[in-house]
This record gives C-alpha cells, structure tokens and sequence, in this order.
C-alpha cells in the first residue's frame, strides 16, 4: 500500500497570497501534479489539516478544485485553520465524516487500518484531545486490535523544540501517549502543524510530522525565538506499506535535474 501525505496547504480564496507573499495554491497545484504522477500511483492520499487558511467556505471551494485532478481516495483531518463545519459540507461528498460533533472516523477499507483524528479547538491555535475524544480514540483501536493501523493527527503529541509552535501545540499530549501505549497495532502517527519533517516517538510508536507544499516553519531551536517562515523548497511525504514494516520518504517538489546515472552501459561507475 502506498500513501501520499499532503499537509498545511493554506489554502486562500483565489488570487489571495498568504501573508502577503506565498502562493499557496499555486505551490499546491505542482504538489498535485507531483502527485499524480508518481509510479507507480499511490492508493490514497492523507491530508493532515490545515487545508485552508481562514476557514472559509469558499477557501474550501478552491482547495476541492485544486486537489481534482487526484483520482484516488483522499482522506483529509481538520487543523487550526480549518472550521469546522465548513470543512464537514466541503467533503461531504467524500462521505466519511460524521453528521455532527468531532471530525473523526476510521476507515476499514485498506491494508492499512486508517483512524483519523479531530484536535481541533474553534477559535485558537493549539489542539487538544479531549477525554471524548480519548475515548472514542481507545474504543476505535479496541475495536480492530489485529489491525494494522495509521492514525492521522494535525497537531503533533510531542514537543518540537520550535518554541513558538510549541505553545499552540497539543495540550496534555501524554494521555494520548497513554493511549497509544495500549494498542500494538498502531504501526505510525502522521501529523502536520510543523511545516516541517521532525520524527519522535510516543507511547512507544513513531510520530511523524509532514513539510509543507508551501512555506516552511523556520528550524530555530532557541529559546524565546520570534514565530517566522522561509521559502525552503517545498514537499510532501510518501509512506509505503509492505511485508509489514511501514516505510516514510520525504518528496521535495520541484525541477532539480535527472535522474542521471551512476553507471556506463557497461557497467561500469561513472567517473
């Protein structure tokens, strides 16, 4: 099984710039055309919050354009600038979501087990996952304890070291480890929020957070360090499933050249 992840497009109502500088749908767009044209194709794509910007319905309308041309299955997860219920009737068609109430549900449809998770708290940057959603996460896995799951979060349940992105992280992050500590089925937890690759470990699974097809959050370690962006290159993620293990690339987008060879026709290195 192969998983494209997409993470953080910040999608904004045509023609608008996200802080007054990065084009986030038309960075979208190449990440979409990267996509598609991977061989050999993924069989799904995860999209891991932060879908849009502002959270409005017609921000939704331009992301729903701009991912068309992937034919197969996307499942997304609501982040800190997404709304909630603008997010519900934009992928009403896609028919996972509940009626009401949290944005999550699990998906029984592939090798993979998928059980995509809601943090979301309106109106604030940071996410929490509440004792309900605790709660239905540990039924959801106790569910299908033979299956080999994925589990799909916006903010990550661990700290960074990126000071500023810290304080609107996840709010009491090691009851979710506690959590995740009692399900051995759990092969992985792919997250976004960083705009950034950062790999940890919670309750004994790997986290994984996911760049960004748009602007990047600055690598600043230092304590007290301002918020702030950079236009690194742009990129995706790509996890493979096979023979039991789950495998994760990290795609960056863009023309670089190639793919040139290391050997002559012969055989032989090239030197």
């Amino acid at each position: 099984m192969l998983i494209a992840q997409i993470t953080d497009p910040h999608i904004k109502t045509p023609g608008k710039l996200a802080y007054r500088r990065v084009d986030t749908a038309a960075m979208l767009a190449r990440c979409v055309r990267e996509v598609a044209d991977l061989r050999p194709a993924p069989d799904i794509v995860v999209l891991t919050g932060d879908t849009v910007d502002l959270g409005l319905p017609e921000e939704y309308e331009h992301l729903n354009a701009l991912l068309a041309p992937l034919t197969m299955p996307i499942y997304a997860i609501p982040g800190n600038h997404d709304e909630r219920e603008a997010m519900r009737a934009a992928f009403r068609a896609r028919r996972y979501f509940p009626a009401s109430g949290f944005l999550h549900y699990a998906v029984d449809d592939w090798p993979l087990r998928i059980v995509a998770l809601d943090t979301v708290i309106p109106g604030e940057g940071g996410g929490e996952l509440c004792a309900e959603r605790l709660a239905w996460l540990d039924r959801t896995l106790a569910a299908a304890a033979n299956a080999p799951t994925l589990i799909l979060m916006h903010h990550p349940p661990f700290p960074t070291g990126i000071g500023h992105m810290d304080e609107v992280g996840l709010r009491a992050p090691a009851a979710f480890g506690s959590v995740l500590a009692h399900h051995a089925q759990v092969q992985a937890v792919l997250c976004g929020h960083l705009h950034r690759t950062i790999q940890a470990q919670v309750g004994g699974r790997r986290v994984t957070t996911c760049p960004s097809p748009a602007h990047q959050v600055a690598l600043d370690l230092g304590a007290g360090s301002p918020g702030g962006f950079r236009l690194e290159p742009p990129g995706y993620m790509v996890h493979l499933w096979r023979d039991g293990v789950l495998v994760s690339h990290t795609a960056v987008i863009g023309d670089f050249g190639g793919t040139h060879p290391f050997f002559h026709p012969d055989g032989s290195l090239i030197d």
